[in-house]
């Protein structure tokens, strides 16, 4: 079995800091608050190849009253007791004080090995008070620093002297693991009076103050012949009245416990219970997907307790529609009256709760379901269920597949889920329904549910467009060579480089234009005469504009562009839709 170690001292000197390092994870509340731990905490940790079971205790106090320092302080003598070796930590910055020197002689009293260690030690401002442990009488004290995790090395050499590895053993660990019950609610509802009474110890702090629980503490325990790990949390208030640091830490640490619970008991006031901060709990806990079960509290101050327990499970029935059954169970937690009946209403629920479903069965009660209350019709159009199946427990979670899913009314899920919670017997249990829409070969894209074939139908229509975009460039690039050639022609027979012309109407065909470029640069590179001069001579905006007006039946195949009927070939310049010569040396007039 592993190595049981107390960590004990007085208040913040970094008892749970070091808790939390030798524990691998944050379990406990740490703040510069002195006296933040009040109740022994367990958890398993490793140093090095060496199993530990930690336990962390509250700061010493030298009281003996009944205040709640005195009860504080009867809890760490306790987890001495308890422990194989003693880790005293003393705050090496501020040096050994009076109350280390009273909890030392305590110590060397109980005649169990002891390990001393000076914490923050880290820097200077730590190493004058390293020496000052010696006239404890406890041993040579080791430097460390919970914090920045320096010295464990030296820790670990220690705890090996102090208590040999040959004087424990392994334990093989059973596959049985504990039901995790979670004991929630609000402040001095009777919740640590509660687990004590259970385990039949006083193993909680417990007293007429409100919140003196601040860590979420786990107690392990055996309840016919199953093992079962109760936490017992802080009081849950409202989030508007939660101002401090610290309480906000136990809230948070409290909400954790929920999450990783199985089953969760909330603890209510039976003389006011089902407030408002109540129902919010009970609402966190449905939907998380726990199992949840009333505990009414103080019941022995309660007058005519059969009527009232009878008007509670009416009032949660409708505050709480969704956990319609949930075990409503009135007990006393300082008398122990009616405490028999909790943990078979546990063991109920968290059957149910980790419960399967055929599918079978789950087929043919939505067949009766469906006949008893059809589905309604929207827009027109029904939907219609076709088939469910349970695709996981705790909580039991199905799928259901159905036409138009994302059309089916919030109503008639939360009929399926009454209906199917009375049928298979699951009061109080959180029942998750997810609705699925099968593929609809009729549609197109992602309406088929199938989301490749509108991914594929999308990169289709974007390499159409990429196939427009590189024609149309194409075209400018052949009109942009054609213009070049034209240019290069008209360079070479010593003429001015051609100009374009407006485009007015519809834009020249790459046919026509490739044809005047190819007449231009088969243009004979002679001295040209008048009539070729004058033929070439720039147009002016009129004349483009009578000549582009004209209709082309009336201009005739020549005026369109087409080829002249005899005479040598001249170079056209502007619009393509110049008429050319007659014959040679002879220009007809424009």
């Amino acid at each position: 079995m592993p190595l049981k170690l107390a960590i004990v001292g007085r208040p913040n000197v970094g008892k749970s800091t070091l808790f939390n390092r030798l524990a691998g994870k944050k379990l406990a509340i740490v703040d510069d608050q002195p006296g933040v731990t009040r109740d022994r905490r367990y958890a398993s940790g490793r140093l090095g190849d060496l199993d530990l079971e930690l336990i962390d205790t509250a700061g010493f106090e030298d009281v003996s009253d009944e205040s709640l320092e005195a009860r504080m302080r009867a809890q760490t003598e306790l987890a001495v007791e308890e422990a194989d070796v003693s880790l005293f930590i003393y705050d090496a910055r501020e040096g050994v004080t009076p109350l280390d020197e009273v909890f030392a002689t305590l110590l060397r009293r109980r005649g169990k090995p002891v390990i001393i260690a000076a914490n923050k030690a880290e820097g200077k401002a730590g190493q004058s008070g390293i020496g000052e442990a010696y006239k404890l009488g406890l041993g040579e004290p080791i430097p460390i620093s919970g914090e920045h995790g320096e010295g464990m090395a030296e820790l670990y050499a220690a705890m090996l002297a102090a208590f040999p590895e040959d004087q424990y053993s392994e334990e093989d660990d059973s596959d049985d693991k504990p039901i995790r019950i979670a004991i929630v609610g609000r402040p001095n509802a009777g919740k640590s009076t509660l687990v004590n009474r259970l385990i039949g110890e006083q193993r909680l702090l417990t007293g007429p103050e409100a919140g003196i629980t601040r860590d979420s503490i786990s107690v392990d325990w055996l309840w016919d012949g199953r093992k079962v790990r109760l936490v017992d949390t802080a009081g849950l208030r409202k989030k508007a009245k939660v101002q401090e640091k610290l309480e906000k830490l136990s809230t948070q640490d409290s909400i954790r416990a929920v999450t990783f619970a199985e089953v969760v008991l909330l603890v209510m006031d039976a003389t006011h219970p089902f407030e408002v901060q109540d129902l919010q709990i009970a609402d966190l806990t449905e939907r998380e997907g726990r199992a949840l079960v009333f505990v009414l509290a103080k019941w022995d101050l309660v007058e005519d307790p059969v009527a009232q327990l009878k008007d509670f499970r009416e009032h949660a029935e409708r505050m709480l529609p969704q956990l319609r059954g949930a075990p409503v169970v009135a007990l006393s937690g300082e008398t122990g009256k009616g405490i028999e009946k909790l943990m078979p209403a546990v063991m109920k629920i968290h059957r149910d709760w980790a419960t399967k479903v055929k599918t079978r069965d789950l087929n043919d009660w939505l067949q009766m379901a469906m006949q008893r209350h059809p589905p309604p019709a929207v827009s027109g159009k029904r939907v219609k269920p076709k088939y469910m199946a349970q695709i996981k427990a705790r909580p039991p979670t199905f799928v259901l597949f159905s036409t138009r899913a994302d059309q089916m009314p919030e109503h008639y899920r939360r009929y399926l889920i009454n209906s199917l919670r009375e049928s298979f017997d699951l009061p109080g249990v959180p029942l998750r329904i997810t609705i699925k829409s099968g593929a609809n070969p009729y549609a197109d894209g992602e309406a088929k549910g199938h989301s490749g074939r509108g991914k594929r139908e999308f990169e289709r229509r974007e390499r159409e467009e990429e196939r427009i975009r590189a024609s149309r460039n194409t075209v400018k690039k052949s009109k942009r060579i054609a213009d070049e050639a034209a240019a290069a022609a008209a360079a070479e027979a010593g003429l001015p480089p051609p100009e374009k012309a407006p485009v007015r109407g519809p834009k020249k065909s790459v046919k026509a234009e490739a044809k005047t470029t190819s007449a231009a640069v088969a243009a004979p590179a002679a001295e040209p005469g008048k009539g070729a001069v004058k033929s070439v001579k720039k147009q002016g905006p009129r004349a483009q504009k009578k000549v582009s007006s004209t209709p082309s039946y009336k201009v005739g195949f020549k005026a369109a562009g087409g080829k002249a009927a005899s005479g040598p070939k001249r170079p056209v310049a502007g619009s393509s839709i110049v008429r050319g010569n007659k014959g040679p040396g002879k220009p007809k007039g424009r």
